[in-house]
């Protein structure tokens, strides 16, 4: 076992137990008035030095504005929504409601506040304001269409010639490179040496116009890289020097991984590219041309999204659903809550739905009233935003569910699914917390609008399970999420727990410790820690913590430090990549934790398609690696208020 950074000694935590967590109304009352910043103190493995420079970090982060998505929803909730929040429009007043509101372009909704029928409401607000206004209505940024249009970018490449079979060579398609979502590259496909990372250098540089946040992971094939974008657009790239193809705007941000397949019968089309977005559709895009093939609109809820990359194989693609009810419940006049997760299944020539499974089986019923009157619904919540692993012996596929929203709490809420790929089916289920119901804004000691009695922890299973297969055959699931637990669970016993180590000393505040995930190599798992900052290695077959290296943020000029690591990370033999909230990229050898190499994203650049270009913190999305070149995003707000940005950036070996 190596240990680095002073690392303390563990004990055993107060929640670590044999069985399920319960959350009882004692330990809820107390995590109701510890939840404040001085919960991070607390936190896992730094030393001393470590926890002193992160009390200061989280009270300044937490002082900042909100910026992305969320500034967005703050907006729309101050200004709007008490007229046209929730309740359906009466007969008397036809004001329209957020849903419907929500159907039209985020350039009809900025319209009407600066010069149509709602310019006198909005006469007291700044054009920054409405345009956050009708970017949380419309999905996406206003006034992108234009400029993010790859016709308009000086780089297009000189010829578009046919992709050859994206199955044939050395990719990375979807949300890792293989079924079981282990996201390690082999040394082939990578064509990337431990010996050779620490010469990376940068590649080239291409700048999404108007966006604020790079949050979806590049898929690598055939050349060519794909990507989306916050601003609703998808790009084709070619790999070696970034030049453009095409572009697709989609209705809404696309926050997904876009993955790669062949079709037979969309006309000349060969290969369809895959993608959802943040209005909960899913789409099919000629990949030589990005000429659409088909839309599907999986989920009717209007609060509804696609975060988690969908799928895709043996000619089907499995679509997890999310959502943002969440946040919006914050708001007391909403009716909370209505949103179940699901998984939805697409026949992937077509986009007809084949069957749809929610993680939360029973319809919302009324329940009770909250602190002002509206009537609540129950059971609610276990959205899916991590992709699905598939278990090609098992004809099975696995989905990790997130919090519930209202009381009671959902059966299946922070489980661990499993599904019959053919019928959706559900074969057995393992829940890790039973009780925990958790909403925006309810950090406090007192019970307000929509917030829960019992104030759960908020420990979603965030990250994609990985279905691993040891030397002596025996293969089981591996899975994280934010409470800071790995488990090894049996596929063949219901889910068996086999093994459960904390990566901490006390729980985790409710963003959580492992957030989007870890990767894998033959032995070992590694996962980069929030809040606390680091990277943790356990040993598969037995659960013991072989290392752990504490990460402290770095220094950014004008910003306070941010700390932590939440971006999923990525494995190449001997080698694992992470990107941290501070904008560095460090690459980590997987024997014994030390860092070898590293890269300050942060900053401004001059891009290939002559945009502006600035890169931010990375939170969500890992890189990925083929052909002897990296490729990540840099640019990430998230609920932290992470720095933004807008680029993509490629690196390879001098």
């Amino acid at each position: 076992m190596t240990r680095r950074g002073g690392w303390p000694n563990f004990g055993t935590s107060n929640l670590h137990l044999e069985g399920n967590i319960a959350f009882v109304p004692t330990l809820n009352t107390r995590r109701r008035k510890e939840r404040t910043v001085k919960r991070i103190l607390t936190l896992a493995w730094p030393t001393f030095f470590f926890v002193v420079l992160f009390a200061g970090t989280a009270a300044a982060q937490q002082a900042s504005q909100p910026k992305g998505w969320v500034a967005a929803q703050v907006q729309f909730e101050k200004n709007c929504s008490k007229c046209h929040g929730n309740a359906a429009p009466q007969a008397d007043k036809p004001t329209p409601t957020r849903e419907a509101l929500m159907k039209l372009s985020p350039e009809a909704i900025y319209a009407s506040l600066t010069t149509g029928s709602m310019a006198a409401q909005a006469k007291d607000l700044t054009d920054d304001q409405k345009r956050l206004i009708a970017q949380h209505l419309g999905g996406r940024p206003v006034d992108v269409a234009g400029a993010g249009d790859a016709k308009a970018m000086p780089n297009r490449c000189a010829s578009n010639p046919p992709m050859s079979d994206p199955s044939a060579g050395a990719g990375w398609n979807g949300w890792s490179n293989d079924a079981v979502n282990s996201r390690f590259q082999s040394a082939q496909a990578s064509g990337l040496t431990a010996d050779q990372v620490p010469n990376l250098k940068l590649k080239w540089v291409f700048g999404v116009p108007g966006a604020t946040e790079m949050y979806s992971q590049p898929a690598v094939v055939s050349g060519r890289v794909f990507i989306g974008s916050d601003s609703g657009y998808v790009y084709s790239l070619d790999a070696a020097t970034g030049c453009v193809y095409w572009s697709f705007l989609a209705q809404a941000g696309v926050r997904t991984a876009p993955s790669v397949g062949a079709v037979k019968t969309q006309g000349a089309a060969r290969y369809a590219l895959y993608f959802g977005d943040q209005r909960a559709n899913e789409y099919a895009v000629n990949a030589e041309t990005g000429q659409l093939l088909w839309k599907a609109h999986v989920e009717e809820h209007p609060l509804s999204h696609i975060l988690g990359a969908p799928k895709l194989y043996n000619g089907r693609l499995y679509v997890p659903v999310s959502s943002g009810e969440e946040g919006i419940s914050e708001n007391p006049a909403y009716p909370c809550c209505t949103f179940r997760g699901s998984v939805v299944a697409l026949d992937a020539e077509t986009g007809k739905q084949i069957w749809k499974t929610y993680s939360v089986p029973e319809a919302p019923k009324p329940t009770k009233k909250n602190s002002v009157g509206v009537q609540m619904s129950a059971p609610a919540g276990a959205a899916i935003w991590n992709s699905p692993t598939i278990d090609v012996k098992r004809n099975a596929l696995y989905i990790g569910t997130g919090d519930s929203y209202t009381e009671p709490a959902a059966k299946y809420s922070d489980a661990i699914l499993a599904m019959n790929l053919d019928t959706g089916k559900l074969l057995w289920e393992f829940q890790d917390i039973r009780n925990d119901s958790w909403m925006v804004g309810c950090q406090t000691d007192r019970v307000l609008g929509n917030c829960p009695e019992e104030l759960g922890p908020d420990y979603d299973f965030s990250v994609s399970p990985m279905l691993r297969t040891m030397p002596n055959g025996k293969q089981f699931l591996v899975v994280s999420g934010k409470s800071g637990y790995v488990l090894a669970l049996d596929p063949d016993n219901k889910g068996k727990v086999l093994w459960k180590t904390p990566l901490f000393q006390k729980p985790p505040a409710y963003s959580g410790l492992i957030v989007f995930g870890g990767a894998s190599d033959e032995q070992d798992a590694y996962f980069a820690l929030n809040q606390v900052g680091g990277m943790a290695a356990v040993d598969m077959l037995t659960g013991e913590r072989k290392w752990f290296t504490p990460l402290a943020p770095a220094d950014l000029p004008g910003e306070t430090p941010r700390p932590g690591q939440s971006a999923a990370v990525t494995a190449i033999p001997g080698v694992v990549f992470s990107g941290g909230w501070d904008g560095r990229l460090r690459a980590i050898a997987a024997g014994n934790g030390s860092v070898i190499w590293e890269y300050n994203t942060a900053h401004d650049y001059t891009t290939v398609n002559g945009v502006p270009g600035k890169g931010g913190s990375m939170g969500a999305p890992g890189p990925t690696i083929v052909g002897g070149t990296l490729y990540v995003g840099s640019g990430y707000v998230g609920v932290s208020n992470g720095l933004p940005g807008n680029v993509l950036l490629a690196f390879s070996a001098e």
